[in-house]
């Protein structure tokens, strides 16, 4: 086994500091999500190098495939032969039916969050790279994405209650497999990221048969959407103590007049979600991220709108949210 050489080391550990803010304190646990590919496993090695005694790692055995608990199997091998706590968490129940990718990623990060949670760590990392946040970025805009779709994944959020960072944002898929072959760490190539049934596949395909389609640009382009998405959503947070009219139980009004139509857009957004969940509402689903242009196209017009559970009621400048009354049955 060989560790990275020291300037990738230190590499590494500036950008991971550069997240959180300030260096690791020393008994501070870092929690590793380390899936067994590539990438995962140069998190893994570098953050061992960078980091020892601190790294904890886990492993999330989807149930997806039969080679899923061996993958995890390996990855448990390997943290013991560093001397790295390794857990594998799976879900009780298998993943079936629709939206299978976007049921695990969801059961994935639910699953590394509780864990990390529960291990006292002071951040949960995960090995998102340059040329993912490429992909991401040319998916999302092929969809026809806003803003926040186009800032891509955020090199730092919360998970819960657990701060999620991704210190490899601009580092290439490339290096990061040289730093495992050089380690003699073991990895696995995950057959779905080959199969082009999926996006994610395609616009790698894509970027690869193109070379002026350069994924450090194009992850720079979503970074400085990113800081863009945070101004606005900064903005957000601050509308939203000035605009609200009241709050009464399970329902809210608020002040848009003068605004432009994005922030309308946010605002709508929020106060739906606050009142699904003020009331329980769980179907139809909803997000953040949800489609509400038919919404802002009503209320424009003084109509009063249903959407995902709440009816939403314009008078003037303000706008009243509050539960839908259940439909008539005839």
């Amino acid at each position: 086994m060989s560790a990275p050489d020291a300037a990738l080391t230190d590499r590494f550990r500036a950008d991971l500091s550069a997240l959180l803010g300030r260096a690791p304190a020393p008994g501070e646990r870092l929690a590793l999500a380390v899936s067994g590919g590539p990438d995962s496993m140069a998190l893994l090695v570098l953050a061992h190098a960078a980091f020892p005694g601190a790294v904890t790692a886990a492993t999330v055995d989807h149930r997806l495939r039969p080679e899923n608990a061996d993958e995890a199997r390996m990855v448990a091998d390997y943290c013991a032969s560093l001397g790295i706590a390794h857990a594998t968490l799976a879900s009780p129940d298998a993943i079936e039916g629709a939206s299978i990718q976007a049921q695990a990623r969801a059961m994935r990060y639910a699953l590394l969050s509780d864990w990390a949670e529960a291990r006292g760590a002071v951040a949960l990392l995960t090995a998102h790279h340059a040329d993912d946040q490429a992909e991401t970025f040319l998916m999302r805009a092929a969809r026809g994405s806003g803003l926040a779709g186009l800032a891509g994944v955020r090199a730092a959020r919360m998970e819960g209650a657990v701060l999620l960072l991704r210190p490899l944002l601009e580092w290439r898929r490339a290096e990061l497999r040289a730093i495992v072959r050089r380690a003699e760490a073991p990895f696995i190539d995950d057959p779905a990221n080959q199969d082009p049934r999926h996006d994610r596949t395609r616009f790698r395909r894509l970027i690869e048969a193109n070379e002026w389609l350069d994924p450090p640009n194009l992850a720079r382009a979503a970074a400085h959407l990113a800081e863009v998405e945070a101004e606005i959503l900064a903005t957000i947070d601050a509308l939203w103590g000035v605009r609200l009219r009241s709050a009464g139980p399970g329902e809210c009004a608020i002040d848009v007049s003068g605004l432009p139509r994005e922030l309308r857009r946010r605002l709508a957004r929020r106060a739906i979600g606050l009142v699904r969940q003020a009331h329980g509402i769980t179907r139809p689903s909803w997000s953040d991220g949800a489609n509400v242009e038919h919404l802002l196209d009503g209320l424009a017009e003084g109509r009063r709108i249903t959407q995902a559970g709440i009816l939403v009621l314009p008078k003037g400048g303000v706008w009243r949210f509050r539960e839908a009354p259940p439909r008539r049955s005839h």
